[in-house]
């Protein structure tokens, strides 16, 4: 999925104003430089004027914002460097640490979605890249978990 996508599906997720979400990705590097413009733009659909690509950088630091929004700052380890490329495996493993879900949890949010997952299914989406197991989540499987984790925040 393209960043703006995921940006505007945990947006109205958690019901979250421009300035706040700015605020989120801030928690993860107060030096990023991230306007309510540069949020406006990148919530707008492709053919609407104004519309801005989001660099896969900034929903990093958004993600990992949105872990110590959530969880809150671990001060006992050092921060994790930003990974330089986003994938639907990356934003999957970020969203179930932020919102401390189980297995299950994440299982659960499928099934709510209506796209029920196998265990040995949703282990291979969070192996590393390199093991033999491994499974690349594909957009519609991550529109389904967002979907269905929408369900479970806005009921």
């Amino acid at each position: 999925m393209i960043p703006n996508d995921i940006l505007r599906s945990l947006r109205f997720m958690l019901d979250l104003g421009d300035a706040h979400v700015a605020d989120i990705a801030h928690l993860s590097d107060p030096a990023l430089a991230i306007s309510r413009e540069d949020v406006q733009a990148w919530l707008k659909k492709e053919d609407e004027p104004g519309y801005a690509p989001m660099p896969d950088r900034v929903l990093a630091h958004f993600l990992d914002g949105l872990i110590v929004h959530l969880r809150g700052r671990d001060d006992s380890r050092p921060p994790r460097p930003v990974e330089p490329r986003v994938d639907n495996n990356l934003v999957l493993k970020k969203l179930r640490v932020a919102f401390a879900m189980q297995d299950v949890d994440v299982a659960r949010c499928f099934a709510d979605a209506g796209f029920p997952v196998t265990k040995p299914e949703l282990s291979a989406l969070f192996r590393a890249p390199g093991h033999k197991n491994y499974r690349p989540c594909g957009d519609q499987m991550l529109r389904n978990f967002l979907r269905g984790l929408t369900l479970k925040l806005r009921r």
